[in-house]
């Protein structure tokens, strides 16, 4: 899918053809949407396909005037069959031509969606530099909120935790484990793209050349590293949750067994009294009225007994 638009009057405005200033946004592009902006804009195909590859890598590169920068964005996804979400990363492409500016990505994301529908202050289509530093800005700050979730996450299952026997909530962690993985490893990545872009000046980009834009840049930046550190942090509590959950888990099934073996001690000492009495004929004590109550009451008595040094003993 190709859209074209251009802002006027603060908002944005769908073209049928691109202009100067405008913004291309290519979502999933088929071959002949790729090899159309590419005939028109000049652009190579590779640089309009790199993004389509979940597997590429945040870099930089110039070619012909044109500047490819490749970026991973956080992603977040309804797991079927499921009530929970999983957290992952894709690669965008940003291309920065001599006259427009187009992104190229695989799936709907919240970060474009942002700009398709207005939700960032002073974003103009043509003041290309600025809206490169936008994007990137807004990418860092969704990281630090996906890590904000995931940490609320955890706490939730720390509380479950607490009581559980099962393997569910260790899945669950093990699943945000990776997805901090992902994260560390994007923003990692992330970072040498825009080191690159705070030293070097390329094509159509021209950081540098406005303060405000450099400031901006700067803000990234930090906010990026800020990023990176929580993704750490989080990372580091939940390796240590999954050890110490782990243990608490097999504790739990120790507590429960053991409670089922005192349990099973109890119930077996009337079983015991009643076979001692059931293998002899004639049976002790048939010549009373009061012997089936008085052996029964000898047993509770037993029990009672067993069951209270148990107890003692912490076994219940």
């Amino acid at each position: 899918m190709i859209e074209i638009l251009f802002s006027e009057d603060g908002k944005l405005q769908k073209l049928e053809a691109p202009v100067e200033g405008c913004w291309i946004n290519m979502l999933d592009p088929s071959k002949s949407e790729i090899q159309e902006i590419a005939g028109k804009m000049g652009v190579e195909q590779d640089f309009l396909t790199a993004a389509l590859d979940e597997e590429e890598r945040p870099r930089i590169e110039s070619e012909d005037g044109v500047t490819l920068i490749v970026v991973d964005i956080p992603l977040v996804e309804a797991v079927p069959g499921s009530d929970r979400f999983a957290y992952a990363t894709m690669p965008l492409g940003i291309i920065v031509c001599p006259t427009c500016l187009i992104t190229v990505s695989l799936k709907k994301t919240q970060l474009i969606r942002d700009f398709l529908e207005n939700r960032v202050k002073t974003f103009c289509t043509f003041k290309k530099n600025r809206f490169i530093l936008q994007l990137l800005y807004r990418n860092a700050t969704y990281y630090l909120q996906y890590l904000r979730q995931i940490d609320k996450i955890t706490n939730n299952i720390e509380n479950d935790l607490h009581k559980s026997m099962k393997n569910k909530e260790l899945m669950l962690l093990l699943s945000l484990e990776k997805s901090l993985v992902f994260f560390s490893t994007s923003l990692k990545s992330n970072e040498i793209v825009l080191t690159k872009l705070m030293k070097y000046n390329f094509p159509n980009i021209s950081i540098k050349k406005y303060p405000e834009d450099e400031d901006l840049l700067e803000d990234v930046i930090i906010e990026n590293k800020q990023a990176i550190e929580m993704a750490n942090i989080y990372s580091n509590i939940l390796n240590g949750m999954m050890d110490a959950f782990a243990s608490i888990i097999s504790n739990n099934l120790n507590i429960v067994m053991k409670l089922l073996a005192s349990v099973t001690i109890v119930m077996s000492i009337p079983n015991i009294i009643s076979g001692f009495f059931g293998m002899n004929v004639p049976m002790p004590l048939a010549q009373f009225s009061w012997a089936f109550y008085g052996i029964c009451g000898g047993a509770a008595l037993v029990c009672a007994i067993v069951a209270i040094i148990l107890f003692k003993k912490k076994m219940f």
